[in-house]
């Protein structure tokens, strides 16, 4: 009730400064979040007339389907940080209402039995202070949200400069489930959430420890998705 109202009170948005207005006015998501044609299985973007990327093609991911509410680019970068990195979580809601907003993101959510947040390690959530994709996640359905069955069992390296296999090869093993609760995915339908997808690699390496546990479908969503991997 309270969140509801807040919602609906004047507000400034982020991009444009614009006043009154909300946190993110329709002007700017309808310019620099327009929907355009993406690979269903890794969201990055693709010329028209294609239907799925050729990496995808050749070694398609552990994901059934893979959305992404706009490119990493200006404006983005920014609103992103400044949400992530300066300790205000309540910068969630209208980023989360961005996700909401891509076609067919409130099919995936309504049929999600469980969303699942891409964790951080143990350092880097006491360093934070929160985790950015559990505040998204509770944000799209918190009734479903459970930040605590998908755990980060260790740091990575730096994953900058390495290829995409790579890149998975380095995360293996850095993803686990509440050892509690071994059969709680088994045969249900999961959203993955993140904030920022590069090359994909957490995701799909998140979705693996899911499928190897029996998961009967995964969607992931994303905030942003870069252009190319980096």
């Amino acid at each position: 009730m309270f969140t509801s109202l807040l919602a609906r009170l004047p507000s400034q948005c982020a991009v444009c400064h614009a006043w009154p207005s909300q946190a993110l006015c329709g002007a700017c998501v309808a310019r620099f979040a327009a929907p355009e044609p993406r690979c269903p299985t890794c969201a990055i973007p693709l010329a028209p007339g294609i239907e799925r990327c050729a990496e995808c093609s050749a070694r398609p991911p552990p994901l059934d389907a893979c959305l992404a509410a706009c490119a990493y680019a200006w404006p983005w970068p920014g609103r992103i940080a400044e949400f992530k990195f300066r300790g205000d979580p309540g910068r969630a809601a209208p980023l989360a209402a961005l996700m909401r907003s891509v076609p067919w993101a409130e099919p995936a959510i309504e049929e999600a039995e469980l969303i699942l947040p891409m964790p951080l390690s143990a350092g880097r959530l006491r360093q934070r202070g929160f985790n950015q994709a559990h505040e998204l996640a509770r944000r799209l359905d918190a009734r479903k949200a459970d930040p605590a069955l998908l755990l980060r069992t260790r740091e990575t390296p730096a994953q900058s400069g390495l290829e995409r296999q790579e890149r998975l090869r380095n995360l293996e093993g850095a993803f686990a489930l509440d050892p509690r609760r071994p059969d709680a995915v088994r045969g249900r339908r999961l959203l993955l959430v993140d904030d920022v997808m590069t090359s994909g690699a957490s995701l799909f390496a998140a979705a693996s420890v899911l499928r190897a546990a029996g998961a009967a479908r995964i969607t992931a969503i994303v905030l942003a998705r870069t252009d190319r991997p980096e």
